[in-house]
């Protein structure tokens, strides 16, 4: 028999999740980042059998982006690896496009060969300025700078965990069609626990669990939800840096097991009009030395005065950060009020309306749910306008669970209250929160103003995760 003469790396799935739950350990327990980058690089020269590493990056938005380096070169040029911002919408300009790219050696990934290809494994990277200064648009360097930041000086870790919902529809690319076909079409008409074990959406779904486990998740539960053929799979709390890196990972393991199917997963929040809508519910709290500073068994709702000074300094921006937590024209749809919206700026523990729900838990998994968050929205900065605004915004002159008024429900008055809030200046900075705003603002002015009961055409083209990006110049 012939000799192969390609030997790529293909590791099985429990060795996949053996390895990829170290290297989860290794970066929750902080481990310097000179110790985890020898480790990685030794391990990269030692092991012949890979040969590309795929280094990701999210833009301003929440669009993910891929590099992939040869080993070899990577191995050499790793602290001098650049690309060009001014094709990334929303970083520089042309007459000053250069930008630098670290690699994040901790948040480092071996992937499923049958999902990804063999012989690759992937690492987040962080974006720099040409002098090596944090580059003010990439919002995963300011998450993780703030975690630390916070570590080092109350010892505090902040856990998140998101419940990310989806559509699967039929064909390959079935958002980027939508311009001609007008149509997504459901892969299957069962809804919540309807559907079969070998129907197409519980073959996918099964699929990404395999997957999600392999990569270290820790999955807890899988199922169809609500409307027909959508899905949400369930997976432990983590650090907040950790759980960020794996909503992009998430999404971009849903698409591929998708794409091998000839099918579409979505993450646009109103997809289809008459049915629920997918929303990301964030889950969040505090721990400090171990110990979880959002429970508190003789306090209201059995969490603490921290937990409730946190809900109420969230509820009191909830206007002010409502454009990041929900960033497209499309998410609108889905703060529509009849479809168990949670567009009301009041905590509860059972209202499904309200933008917080606390769930029952007990002192490890008391938490805050928002639950207000688009399955569009960018995650890493979605958690640090969180876990700012919750330990560090405004407290309200009058503590109330239920402030009587609503979050926007078209992105045009988001845009104006993210625009003029002093709040998000602060976070943000005044030219990373103009920016934001125009990139918002120029898809809003691509659709109609008045949203209607029909999915338009335009909500689609112009959505940031879609990605038509040829259709920008044709104005």
């Amino acid at each position: 028999m012939a000799t192969p003469l390609r030997e790529f790396l293909e590791l099985p799935y429990d060795q996949l999740e053996e390895w990829n739950l170290e290297a989860k350990r290794l970066r929750a327990a902080r481990t310097p980042a000179d110790q985890i980058q020898e480790l990685r690089m030794k391990y990269l020269t030692d092991e012949k059998r890979i040969k590309a590493v795929t280094v990701c990056f999210t833009d301003l938005e929440g669009r993910l982006h891929m590099l992939d380096y040869d080993k070899k070169f990577l191995l050499k040029a790793a602290d001098n690896l650049t690309f060009d911002g001014s094709s990334v919408r929303g970083f520089t300009a042309q007459a000053e496009s250069d930008l630098r790219l670290a690699i994040d050696w901790s948040a480092f990934y071996w992937l499923p060969s049958d999902v990804f290809g063999p012989g690759k494994v992937l690492v987040f990277g962080e974006v720099l300025e040409k002098d090596g200064a944090p580059f003010a648009a990439d919002v995963r360097s300011r998450l993780k700078l703030y975690t630390e930041e916070r570590a080092a000086s109350a010892g505090l870790t902040f856990n998140a965990s998101n419940e990310i919902e989806g559509f699967l529809f039929k064909g390959s690319r079935a958002e980027q069609a939508f311009v001609d076909t007008r149509e997504l079409e459901f892969v299957g008409k069962g809804g919540y626990y309807h559907s079969l074990p070998s129907d197409p959406l519980r073959s996918f779904i099964d699929a990404v669990a395999e997957g999600q486990r392999a990569l270290g998740y820790e999955n807890e539960k899988d199922h169809p939800e609500v409307a027909p053929s959508q899905f949400e799979l369930n997976y432990s709390y983590a650090e907040a840096m950790i759980a960020a890196d794996q909503v992009q990972l998430y999404k971009l393991l849903c698409r591929q097991v998708a794409e091998q199917r000839g099918m579409t997963a979505s993450f646009l929040p109103k997809p289809v009009a008459g049915v629920n809508g997918s929303g990301m519910h964030t889950n969040l709290s505090i721990s400090q030395g171990g110990k979880n500073i959002f429970w508190d068994a003789a306090g209201a709702e059995s969490i603490s005065a921290t937990a409730w000074d946190f809900i109420h300094r969230t509820l009191n921006h909830a206007r002010d950060i409502c454009l990041i937590l929900n960033s497209s024209v499309n998410a609108y749809r889905r703060l529509d009020p009849h479809y168990e919206a949670p567009n009301q700026i009041k905590s509860s523990p059972v209202d499904r309306g309200s933008m917080i729900r606390i769930p029952v838990g007990n002192s490890r998994s008391a938490r805050v749910e928002v639950r207000s968050v688009g399955a569009d929205a960018n995650p890493y900065l979605v958690l640090y306008a969180l876990l700012r605004t919750g330990t560090e915004g405004a407290l309200p002159a009058k503590r109330v669970l239920d402030t009587g008024k609503y979050l926007p429900d078209n992105i045009y008055d988001a845009i104006d209250d993210f625009a003029g809030s002093a709040w998000v200046a602060q976070l943000l900075g005044a030219d990373v929160q103009a920016k934001f705003a125009e990139l918002k603002r120029a898809s809003a002015d691509r659709c109609p103003r008045l949203l209607g009961s029909v999915i338009k055409r335009s909500e689609i083209q112009f959505h940031h995760e879609v990605q038509n990006q040829s259709l920008w110049n044709n104005f």
